[in-house]
């Protein structure tokens, strides 16, 4: 089990104590040539909330329509891309809240796994459990290198990751690697995730890290947009039915796990792990 002293490091301020007031918007997009630049903004550490995942499906839906050549997701966050779930959207809420965080959150992951334009990911930082899904729904992540991590790490915390979650690694990376990776709560660092394919590249920085991002996109420019986006859906349809299939069945087996006795003294463990961190 990986240890929660480590997950810590980046999960530490998703707790409601450590939430900033703040006016700006939870998510930014810009145009650079053509392509929209999609950053998350959720100080300090993008934990995916309600309402982060709400304005991150809108914005997702609003660059669709403006049909760019395509788009880059990052963070404007220094050291961290993503740190994935807000574990306060699991432990102890309230039922309509929980029902509409994850539907929502199926929403915004069929939104951007099955996006029609070019999509890539400029990890500027660590990119655990959920951070580590949106960046694997793009067709291309470049990863800033040294010391961040990226990893669907839920089986720490006694959490099984949802099938779809398991769908998207395996339709990154081998079903081999996949399974060693899930069942041991593997972070990878740059370069070890560069090795498995979880990642395509390894940027300097995050301004490298977008340009490499720009540089694959800007490939499809002669390419019948058409083709290639019918080409994309096909190999990604089986994944996409399959949640869009059993969607219910995926809500409530999310919501049964929350009423698990064990999943939530696990998460109660975790969280005041965390309020003892922010102590020292």
């Amino acid at each position: 089990m990986f240890p929660l002293r480590q997950i810590a490091r980046y999960t530490s301020m998703i707790l409601p104590s450590c939430r900033p007031m703040s006016s700006a918007p939870l998510v930014d997009v810009t145009d650079s040539d053509g392509i929209a630049v999609v950053t998350l903004q959720r100080p300090p550490v993008n934990s995916l909330n309600l309402e982060l995942l709400q304005a991150l499906k809108n914005s997702l839906d609003d660059v669709e329509n403006n049909k760019p050549r395509g788009m880059i997701l990052t963070s404007a966050t220094r050291t961290v891309f993503s740190a994935g779930l807000d574990i306060t959207e699991m432990f102890r809420t309230d039922k309509n809240r929980s029902e509409q965080f994850w539907t929502t959150l199926q929403d915004t992951w069929l939104k951007l796994f099955g996006f029609k334009f070019a999509t890539a990911a400029a990890i500027n930082g660590h990119s655990p459990a959920g951070g580590c899904l949106l960046a694997m729904s793009c067709e291309w992540r470049a990863m800033v290198g040294g010391k961040y991590t990226i990893g669907l790490n839920e089986s720490a915390l006694g959490i099984v990751a949802t099938p779809w979650f398991m769908d998207t690694m395996c339709h990154t990376i081998s079903k081999r690697d996949a399974e060693i990776a899930l069942t041991t709560a593997k972070l990878f660092t740059a370069d070890e995730a560069l090795k498995v394919g979880l990642i395509d590249e390894i940027a300097t920085d995050k301004a490298d890290a977008i340009e490499k991002c720009k540089i694959f996109i800007k490939r499809f420019d002669k390419i019948p947009p058409l083709a290639r986006t019918v080409s994309k859906l096909r190999i990604r349809q089986e994944p996409l039915r399959k949640l869009q299939e059993n969607r219910e069945k995926d809500l409530n087996d999310f919501l049964q796990s929350l009423n698990d006795p064990k999943v939530q003294k696990g998460l109660e463990m975790y969280i005041q792990s965390l309020k003892k961190k922010t102590k020292l």
